[in-house]
């Protein structure tokens, strides 16, 4: 199957973007992509009527299941529709979605197999778009530590704006990871321990009222959780245990 006939959906973890998922659906380039499904947690705003208007595939969810919770209903219903590459996109307006085919095509003609969005090109242009210096900082710190951790040299582990092979969300085992943010470098570190070939491209991004962001606090618990996958993935390289989270689903 050639690049330009693989299957690319779109998929959208969405709570109270009301505000800003028309921007974000009207910068995806025409003809990208197969199909923009929204999967909405229980929003107290109008996220679902405006997605039914756009023409989105709409999923509603009965209860919050947390942002990890969200993107589980995201890939498994993308993979449940054909999906050959999905690609992750908050509708909070935060990353550029232009690139959309750009990240995609990456993964379309066989260069990766995961690809993320880089938000930090340079310190400057980082804080200038808005990014907090704290934030800047434990992220330029993690994404130190994680990069001499698994060998990969990304620009940040720490983007949401992110790409996957149907291969790769086939073999990790996803549905075990957390709920809570953390579920990003969940799969990511997954990703880099079965060996798939990850990549990155600059994106811009924005950060305003309306763009979602946990605070301090929570950040400091996405930072240690960060550490303890980790940990669980080091007694696995090291042969000394392997958590169910680390164990394939197929060999691919």
């Amino acid at each position: 199957m050639s690049g330009q006939e693989k299957k690319v959906i779109v998929v959208m973890p969405a709570y109270n973007a009301e505000k800003t998922l028309r921007r974000t659906i009207e910068d995806i380039p025409q003809g990208s992509v197969a199909e923009i499904m929204l999967v909405d947690d229980c929003s107290a705003d109008g996220t679902v009527a405006l997605a039914r208007g756009l023409g989105l595939t709409t999923i509603v969810h009965e209860k919050n299941t947390g942002y990890g919770g969200n993107q589980k209903t995201c890939y498994r219903e993308a993979l449940r529709r054909g999906a050959d590459v999905v690609i992750m996109i908050h509708p909070d307006y935060q990353y550029d979605s232009r690139l959309t085919p750009t990240v995609t095509s990456l993964i379309t003609n066989d260069i990766c197999d995961v690809v993320l969005g880089n938000r930090i090109r340079t310190r400057r242009e980082a804080l200038a778009a808005g990014m907090p210096a704290w934030k800047y900082l434990a992220n330029r710190a993690l994404t130190i530590l994680e990069n001499t951790f698994t060998g990969q040299n990304l620009g940040e582990w720490h983007s949401g704006f992110r790409a996957y092979s149907r291969a790769a969300l086939e073999t990790i085992p996803w549905e075990l990871n957390s709920d809570d943010f953390v579920f990003d470098q969940q799969l990511l570190h997954q990703a880099a321990l079965f060996q798939f070939r990850i990549g990155d491209v600059p994106v811009p991004a924005r950060y305003f009222a309306e763009a979602s962001s946990i605070n301090f606090r929570r950040s400091c618990i996405y930072g240690l959780s960060t550490l303890a996958v980790m940990f669980w993935v080091l007694l696995a390289r090291l042969g000394l245990y392997r958590h169910p989270t680390l164990r394939p689903k197929k060999r691919t």
